[in-house]
């Protein structure tokens, strides 16, 4: 995905969380964050969205905590929230590409780092809010979902601060049924050491047929897919988007259930 479609769908998932919110109530309960309320989504996702915009608008070139979430609920809490996220959301458009700021992930530029982690904040969080209004949220598309678990397993857990260790080596692997892409991640006291893969038929990775590109690929591809895997989660990406950010089920375990219990615990993400 590009930036370009990174923005967009900050737009789009940010209105249906306004929405949703709206619609449930800022008393309701988010059963996809067990003791949070509606009120508690709101604060949070609009605190962050205004923490966002001001590395890009300001270009502020270190870090900063975020402000205090405001006392606001009900509708003026909703509109409070509205406000920042059309911020977000214009701040982003209108920025240069090349804007110097902040970020904390590899990115192609500091803007693309912002507008695609801003993109599953919201995505997740939309969820969150639709989960309030009964029954089980829906995930991203599959592009959607496969981009933002890349930036979960070969960005996030790719840092020092990932807490999904092991004392022994072991293999966890995850795979979207549906695109046929693979993140192998491998264990060890140290943090994860994630690759991805696909197979030829994956709209979203590859290199060219018969090109050499292609063959190195598919040698990697192939001892990948070959490695002794301790456990595997398996699914849709779209669920297993959610699900790896802890917000509904596993869609399927296979092997060691230990290493998918291990991820449920110890996955949670520290920002910065």
């Amino acid at each position: 995905m590009d930036t370009a479609e990174h923005m967009r769908t900050v737009d789009e998932e940010g209105r249906l969380l306004a929405a949703a919110a709206r619609e449930a109530g800022t008393d309701a309960e988010v059963p996809t964050c067990p003791g949070w309320r509606v009120r508690d989504l709101l604060r949070h996702t609009g605190t962050v969205h205004r923490w966002a915009t001001g590395f890009v608008a300001d270009g502020h070139p270190v870090p900063r905590a975020p402000g205090a979430e405001p006392e606001l609920d009900g509708e003026p809490l909703v509109a409070w929230y509205e406000e920042g996220h059309r911020r977000l959301v214009d701040t982003l458009r209108t920025a240069p590409a090349d804007v110097a700021c902040w970020s904390f992930l590899p990115a192609p530029s500091p803007l693309a780092f912002w507008a695609r982690r801003q993109a599953h904040e919201t995505t997740v969080h939309r969820a969150d809010a639709q989960s309030a209004l009964g029954g089980t949220p829906t995930g991203p598309a599959a592009a959607l979902a496969v981009d933002g678990i890349d930036e979960l397993l070969l960005a996030f857990h790719a840092r020092p601060r990932s807490r999904v260790r092991t004392d022994e080596p072991r293999v966890l692997r995850v795979r979207a049924t549906d695109t046929d892409v693979v993140w192998t991640m491998r264990l060890s006291p140290e943090p994860p050491v994630t690759t991805r893969t696909a197979t030829l038929t994956d709209p979203h990775g590859g290199a060219e047929r018969g090109s050499d590109a292609e063959v190195d690929m598919n040698a990697k591809t192939n001892a990948d897919l070959d490695a002794d895997v301790d456990c595997e989660i398996a699914g849709p990406a779209s669920q297993l988007y959610l699900s790896l950010w802890n917000r509904v089920p596993f869609p399927s375990v296979t092997g060691d259930p230990s290493l998918a219990a291990l991820w449920r615990d110890n996955s949670g993400i520290i920002m910065g």
